[in-house]
């Protein structure tokens, strides 16, 4: 086994792709899609950080949903970072990288009670929707049709998981007042 090592690319580097999009625009593209991936990872954590420490009435409904979320949340950031790689650029892997490229913000390491979890779970999906739309945009108008249908059919899953947990922290629910105390 040999012990010398062989940089292939470099991260920040875009190259010739074989989409044949410019590689100006590929550039641009590359980096929109790293933010995607960067906020995709820290939304993936927090659900998953949820899905762990769920309590309460709802427990398992909310532990299922949680599940479901963050597996469509890893499965969109894979097919970011296949995209990314197709576009001759270098998907961010390492935690820093993805931690220094994200623009929604982490949650600290308490465990908060459901409501306020998802609240703030709530909040990243409106993020990182917002993001999405402006990469659509981006996409369409620098004629990456592909990548903006591929962003296109995430939004639908993130707003659809959006939708959900605000149906989750409506006021109305089965449970009785007094069987929570």
């Amino acid at each position: 086994m040999s012990s010398e090592q062989i940089t292939r690319r470099t991260p920040g580097d875009v190259e010739e792709n074989p989409v044949r999009l410019d590689v100006d625009k590929a550039e641009q593209i590359v980096d929109a899609l790293n933010t995607d991936l960067a906020d995709a990872y820290v939304l993936y954590h927090q659900l998953h950080k949820h899905h762990w420490n769920v309590e309460g009435a709802e427990h398992l409904d909310i532990h299922r949903f949680l599940q479901e979320a963050y597996e469509d949340v890893e499965e969109a950031a894979d097919e970011v970072a296949e995209r990314i790689q197709a576009l001759g650029g270098v998907p961010h892997a390492s935690m820093p990288a993805l931690s220094d490229a994200a623009t929604v913000e982490h949650e600290d390491e308490v465990v908060y009670d459901i409501r306020t979890s998802l609240e703030n779970d709530l909040e990243i999906y409106g993020d990182v929707v917002e993001s999405y739309r402006d990469h659509i945009e981006l996409t369409e108008n620098l004629g990456d049709h592909a990548t903006a249908e591929m962003l296109r059919q995430h939004l639908v899953d993130l707003e659809e998981h959006a939708h959900v947990i605000d149906h989750y922290l409506e006021d109305d629910t089965l449970v009785l007042e007094s069987a929570l105390r």
